[in-house]
């Protein structure tokens, strides 16, 4: 069996701080003390319409899905070695990191509005609690990546030796503008952080032909594809033709994957037999599976 490194392990759903989900997915900008009811369908509201989803109860405290004990347990029939941990506070990564050690990437996520303090409490995440990187998430706060305000943050995780990974994709909530996480944000502060490691999340879709441009032009730049099932990726007229055909070449070695279990309710085993399927060389599935991120994140 293969080794794998998961660039998109949801934490489980029972482990879930509700708080997350009210935070993340409420107004942009500052809440305000007694907000009017949106409108219904409204904001991220949005992607049950465009995904056909049900609602969201990712929040369910009482639900039962076995925690992290089955959640690791899935990891290891699998064959997956680490996982990218996305959905766990930053107060929650100390405890993690603690008890399951290097089975885990946990970033943290700070508010680049709190200047100075922001940066601090990154280093001390990191030096103390074991936080692997920062995540910028333009998606939630409607900062772009772009923004001077990160730049604190960005010069620490250089100062630290450790990466970014940027939120780079279109949104579908449609209370905010569709193209915040556009990589041409990406572009600006790989030009002013060159030896910043960054990992553009989720692809760049549907500015895909551009992602695969900056992938060229910045050496510390890779992508991952979470969020995206993998089987529709070959599909014809997807969108995703020059980022297979340059991903089987000349980026084969920039490209890490996001298995995205829980957004797609299936199983780790399936999504990667999913990318095996794809017309990928064998060498080059490797890669994207495991070689790539182990490289980035410096995994033994």
């Amino acid at each position: 069996m293969s080794r794998v490194i998961d660039l998109e392990v949801n934490l489980p759903r029972s482990l879930r701080s509700p708080h997350i989900h009210e935070i993340s997915h409420g107004r942009p900008g500052t809440p305000f003390a007694e907000p009017l009811p949106r409108p219904e369908g409204y904001g991220f509201d949005n992607y049950q319409h465009v995904f056909r989803q049900a609602p969201d109860r990712s929040a369910a405290a009482n639900e039962d899905d076995g925690g992290m004990g089955r959640l690791v347990a899935d990891m290891d029939q699998a064959g997956i070695a680490v996982g990218y941990l996305v959905g766990a506070r930053n107060a929650d990564i100390g405890p993690i990191k603690r008890q399951y050690g290097d089975r885990f990437i946990c970033f943290a996520s700070l508010d680049p509005m709190d200047g100075m303090r922001a940066v601090r409490e990154f280093e001390r995440l990191v030096k103390e609690d074991g936080v692997g990187g920062l995540r910028v998430s333009s998606l939630y706060n409607c900062l772009p990546a772009s923004d001077r305000r990160y730049y604190p943050l960005y010069a620490k995780c250089v100062e630290l030796d450790v990466p970014v990974r940027i939120y780079t994709a279109m949104n579908y909530a449609n209370d905010r503008p569709y193209d915040l996480g556009h990589p041409r944000h990406i572009d600006n502060v790989a030009v002013d952080f060159p030896e910043l490691r960054i990992v553009a999340g989720l692809g760049g879709w549907p500015w895909v032909n551009e992602m695969v441009g900056l992938l060229r032009r910045h050496p510390n730049l890779y992508c991952d594809t979470a969020a995206h099932r993998p089987r529709y990726l070959a599909q014809q007229g997807s969108g995703w033709e020059q980022f297979l055909q340059f991903g089987n070449t000349l980026l084969q070695d920039k490209i890490m994957t996001g298995l995205s279990r829980y957004l797609f309710g299936t199983s780790f085993e399936e999504l990667i037999e999913e990318y095996r399927n794809l017309p990928l060389k064998d060498s080059v599935v490797e890669k994207w599976l495991y070689g790539n991120a182990a490289r980035f994140f410096r995994i033994a």
